[in-house]
């Protein structure tokens, strides 16, 4: 086994796996594959999307591989990570736009939940997710799993200031709305159009102070009192909805 794309501090390589994780990296070219493990049923499938052959193994050769924890339905790829763009990248794509949305997440530390936060963003056409550089995970096979492929097509910058980027953000003429559960206005309420950031906090802590001041308004999800708090990947696609409403 080649060691290098075993670890995940290695910043550009890692293992895919997941039926739609690995053809979703299949297909995009922006992807440097090294290697496909797959299980016999799997390989006609596999051959459909890829020149690269792929090496035909025994399942439990791939629950060693990754543990008997990942639910990998026989397919596992070593492929590189995908590169991030810059704030300015974004910007400079924003400005083809009259409505558009960006997601940003403060303090979401949870690869899974971040998966499911991705795949939501894709689904309701969010233009690009920020995360933290130093409190985020890196892209994972875990979290590619739960985006069940959409990480292909989702932006993602990592901001080593957040509260500097909001700053950046307003200049380029972003609308900036923090999530904060005793909010007094509901995102049902908020003013759809235009560039809105939705910002994000953890399930525990929310937003950071300094983070939390950069916003322009609080919106709140009007749940039952009997709930304290949303998981942050359901509260994220609920509120993403809402913004991508027309």
């Amino acid at each position: 086994m080649n060691k290098k794309f075993v670890g995940e501090t290695a910043k550009q390589s890692l293992i895919v796996y997941g039926r739609h994780a690995v053809l979703a990296a299949l297909v995009n070219p922006k992807r440097r594959i090294e290697k496909i493990l797959c299980t016999k049923e799997n390989a006609t499938e596999i051959a459909k999307v890829s020149k690269i052959p792929p090496r035909i193994v025994d399942r439990k050769e791939i629950d060693k591989l990754l543990g008997n924890d990942a639910v990998h339905q026989g397919f596992a790829l070593f492929c590189s990570r995908l590169e991030d763009i810059t704030l300015d990248e974004l910007i400079t794509l924003a400005e083809t736009k009259k409505d558009c949305h960006v997601l940003i997440l403060d303090q979401v530390t949870d690869p899974q939940n971040i998966g499911a936060i991705i795949r939501s963003a894709v689904a309701f056409d969010t233009l690009a997710l920020i995360v933290q550089d130093k409190n985020s995970p890196l892209e994972s096979g875990a979290m590619d799993k739960a985006a069940a492929g959409m990480i292909e097509h989702l932006p993602i910058i990592r901001a080593t200031n957040l509260s500097r980027t909001i700053e950046l953000l307003k200049n380029a003429g972003f609308w900036i709305v923090g999530m904060d559960g005793y909010a007094k206005t509901t995102v049902a309420e908020l003013k759809k159009g235009g560039k809105i950031a939705i910002v994000m906090g953890s399930e525990g802590k929310g937003m950071r102070r300094l983070v939390e001041e950069g916003c322009d308004i609080a919106v709140r999800l009007p749940i039952s009192e009997k709930t304290e708090s949303l998981n942050v990947a359901t509260a994220a696609a609920i509120a993403l909805y809402e913004v991508n409403k027309k």
